[in-house]
């Protein structure tokens, strides 16, 4: 039996990267699950019960909490991992992943989300913090070596997974490395379609400054439109201050709650520049339309007319603009939702499977064996 490894960065949230490392397990069954950390209590039940193996910073104080400041500890606890033993490992990288080791024989495939976001983007995260001359300082030249330690872990794997191609592009011209463009996958059938639409716009994300959440909060209490924010995060309390009476704010919520505010809303308000965004096709899935910013993924998987409107500047007006679009025009909730399936699980896993298959004979030897065993 083929032995194959799948490696996150860390496992101390549940977001879309999560979701991304679940559905790859699942598509390799029999796979071990391996980390530098692991709050098993903030995962989805699947993971959770993966038993993920972790290394050294699994001791840590207060992983919940610190798991980000933390952040020069990884590519230490991410070398340290030992996966020799393994024929195929697939990371799913947000940033440090893609350093693990490997036997000589083996095969690594990375799954990438992006290079590390705040190090190749770092004046724009650190504009929008309040840090001191000297701080600001000192984080440059940890950045630097970050960079340079990144650079030199991209070089290890075989070959590279885009989830989208603006990451495709910037992986070629951060690391001269070509990607293949695997979006990440959508469970459609999570989400239904519902005849009743209430008069409010959705917010589903965690609440961090670079999401520009602030955007949509400040652009709905202007005119008095009725927003509901799901989720939660370190920028919650400063939006809660700056939010009107039309403004709720519900924390974390089940799945089944998220789909019935899914299926229900006007529209979801995507503010922020993701280098993929699940949230939007996961709303299409319910067959509401997104208010989408024109930047990163959304720009190829927003198609204006079908699905949501893209509006243009990171703008509390422009955004009003998009809003104002977005109720003037009629939409399809059928054909939202069959445009969401497009980037269905069963679409992500098939696509996944074929090209581990074409790279690696522990795959093609695991496809042989399962179709004996069936």
């Amino acid at each position: 039996m083929p032995r194959i490894a799948l490696f996150q960065d860390y496992l101390a949230q549940n977001g879309g990267a999560e979701r991304v490392t679940e559905a790859i397990l699942r598509t390799l069954p029999g796979a071990d699950l391996h980390t530098t950390m692991a709050v098993p209590e903030r995962l989805p039940p699947y993971l959770r019960d993966a038993d993920a193996t972790t290394t050294w910073m699994q001791a840590l104080p207060a992983k919940a909490k610190w798991y980000r400041q933390y952040f020069l500890l990884y590519p230490f606890a991410v070398e340290s991992a030992n996966l020799t033993a393994y024929d195929l490992i697939v990371s799913s990288c947000c940033g440090y992943a893609k350093g693990v080791k490997r036997s000589k024989d083996a095969i690594h495939v990375c799954y990438c989300h992006n290079p590390m976001r705040w190090v190749w983007r770092f004046p724009e995260y650190i504009a929008r913090e309040h840090f001191n001359k000297p701080t600001k300082m000192l984080l440059h030249l940890m950045v630097q070596g970050l960079k340079k330690w990144e650079m030199q872990a991209a070089t290890r794997p075989d070959f590279f997974i885009a989830n989208s191609h603006i990451v495709a592009n910037r992986l070629k011209e951060a690391f001269g490395v070509d990607a293949v463009v695997i979006e990440p996958p959508i469970v459609t059938s999570r989400f239904w379609v519902s005849k009743e639409i209430e008069d409010y716009y959705l917010i589903l994300s965690r609440l961090n400054a670079y999401k520009r959440i602030d955007l949509a909060v400040q652009a709905c209490t202007q005119t008095n439109r009725r927003l509901i924010v799901i989720g939660d995060g370190p920028a919650r309390e400063s939006l809660q201050a700056m939010a009107g009476p039309t403004v709720t704010f519900l924390g974390r919520q089940s799945d089944a709650d998220v789909n019935r505010y899914a299926s229900r809303c006007r529209a979801l308000i995507f503010p922020g520049e993701e280098d993929f965004g699940m949230a939007p096709l996961e709303i299409n899935a319910a067959g509401r339309p997104v208010v989408a910013y024109d930047a990163g993924g959304a720009t190829e998987t927003i198609m204006e007319g079908l699905n949501g409107v893209r509006f243009g500047e990171q703008t509390v007006d422009s955004l009003i603009e998009g809003l104002e679009r977005l109720e003037s025009q009629e939409w399809d909730s059928a054909a939202i939702r069959r445009n969401a399936q497009r980037y269905d699980i069963n679409v992500f896993q098939e696509r996944l499977l074929d090209f581990l298959e074409s790279v690696s004979p522990a795959v093609h030897s695991l496809k042989l064996l399962q179709r004996r065993a069936g």
